[in-house]
């Protein structure tokens, strides 16, 4: 439920006097040397939701070159990383009892986008109510003044705070044509925070979400990664969607709503996929177990493990819809948006072999599986073996509660046999029998393409049929060596 506006107003003086002493301390620096500082933004808005922050952003009327100068003065370490945007970061260390603090403090300005630059130019600015001016939305448009604590709150953010709405300080057409970022921004915090977007802004989303274009791809990827460790992914992702942006960030998401399941029992795959985030994000652990949350990768996966749905779409002459090979396309489909929105190589690669490998258990429960099934379960999924676990787990949203039941038994016996078989063999670290040395030695070979032909059948005879021992895999070796190009 909304807080009240009273009830956030009367909770102001709890706040102001609860207000980290660093920030005070800081505040009093700033001001002898004839300068305004305020701490402004998420610190400010998650102080009356009663959320800490353990990072302190704040503007300042100081330009850059000042701000460093007193800065290093006071902190233990500092960057100017973001000067070129007029902002400086420092970190005291933990001593005499109080924690570590870091701080970012940025001079007052106003940024805008040229039409034809992904970058903004940033104009800085003289006053804090200026700079407030500039913000995405009210609630992170508030500020408090350092170091005699004033409250300021220009465009009236504590009253959207209470009815959870996301508004912007400005004219919403007006704020995102200056900087398109901040209809990303719109997702992302209705994601973070649970808030809904303000009808206005929404509007001005839907008519200008092809202005994001503008906007570099890696800003574009930070937003989309904050979104989905959020608390509420699923609400961020309606935005996206529903206002056009997904169009032009994660088009393959609205294509995902045209493609009907394979059993019809899902309003369409964009839900199904929904679902299986949701279900995904509750298999999460904590910070001491196999994957603990929020887990990007697993999360990514999830929403995009039936990517491949709407190109693989065929009509049945029985009236049913298949989706063939439907991981394999999806996993090509994955890398290569998620390449086109500079994510790192490691996660493309974990992603997309997750949505390769997520339908590698369906028919388990069909018909035992070998121990070399298993071993090449194991083997295929390699470091994410436990992200598979509940990808796969989480894929199950059929409203069949038998149906349900019998592919979480199935599930559980595969882990089980998984976890024997680990304790006799050492399954993560499955070696042939045989490394490179010993293959050239039984062979009488030297290093070059027949060592590694020779190291790939061991391989797959280790997977078929577990350990042999040295002895038997050279033996093993041996005899299939002269056949291997009619084996081929």
């Amino acid at each position: 439920m909304p807080a009240n506006v009273a009830l956030l107003r009367r909770r102001l003086a709890t706040v102001l006097s609860h207000m980290a002493p660093e920030a005070v301390d800081l505040g009093e620096v700033f001001a002898a040397a004839g300068h305004e500082l305020a701490l402004v933004g998420g610190p400010v808005r998650d102080a009356f939701l009663g959320r800490s922050s353990a990072d302190l952003d704040f503007a300042t009327s100081a330009r850059p070159d000042e701000t460093l100068r007193l800065l290093a003065a006071w902190g233990d370490a500092h960057w100017d990383i973001g000067k070129e945007f007029g902002t400086i970061g420092a970190k005291r260390f933990a001593r005499g009892g109080a924690p570590e603090v870091v701080v970012e403090v940025t001079t007052y300005r106003t940024d805008e986008y040229d039409p034809a630059s992904r970058k903004p130019l940033v104009v800085f600015g003289d006053t804090l109510d200026g700079d407030l001016s500039r913000r995405d939305f009210t609630v992170n448009a508030m500020a408090v003044r350092l170091p005699d604590l004033t409250f300021v709150d220009p465009h009236d953010g504590l009253t959207d705070l209470a009815r959870e709405v996301l508004r912007t300080p400005i004219e919403a057409a007006r704020s995102f044509d200056d900087d398109p970022l901040r209809m990303m921004r719109a997702a992302r915090f209705a994601a973070q925070l649970g808030f809904d977007v303000d009808p206005e802004a929404d509007r001005a989303v839907r008519d200008m979400a092809d202005r994001i274009s503008i906007v570099s791809a890696e800003r574009v990827r930070d937003e989309l990664s904050k979104l989905l460790v959020s608390q509420h992914p699923r609400k961020g992702l309606h935005v996206l969607v529903e206002t056009g942006l997904a169009d032009h960030v994660l088009p393959e998401l609205v294509g995902m709503k045209q493609a009907v399941d394979e059993h019809n029992r899902h309003k369409d795959v964009y839900e199904h996929s929904l679902t299986v985030l949701d279900q995904a994000i509750d298999l999460e652990t904590d910070a001491d177990g196999a994957v603990p949350g929020p887990d990007f990768v697993l999360r990514l996966a999830a929403l995009l493990h039936d990517i491949g749905k709407p190109a693989t779409r065929r009509f049945e002459s029985n009236g049913t819809v298949s989706f063939h090979h439907h991981e394999i396309v999806g996993a090509k489909l994955t890398a290569k948006r998620l390449r086109a929105l500079r994510f790192d190589k490691e996660t493309v690669s974990q992603v997309s072999r997750l949505v390769e490998l997520h339908l590698r258990f369906h028919g388990y429960g069909d018909g035992a599986w070998t121990d070399s099934a298993v071993r090449r379960y194991v083997t295929d999924a390699g470091p994410l073996l436990e992200r598979l676990h509940r990808l796969t787990r989480a894929d199950c949203t059929t409203r069949n509660k038998r149906k349900a039941q019998r592919l979480s038994d199935a599930y559980d016996d595969l882990e089980s046999r998984i976890e024997v078989l680990r304790g006799e063999e050492e399954l993560a670290s499955i070696r042939p029998d045989l490394d490179g040395q010993q293959i050239m030695d039984a062979l009488s070979l030297t290093p070059g393409p027949e060592v590694g032909q020779a190291y790939r059948f061991l391989m797959e005879l280790r997977l078929d049929r577990g350990p042999l021992g040295p002895d038997a895999a050279r033996d093993e070796l041996v005899r299939w060596w002269p056949t291997r190009d009619q084996q081929a």
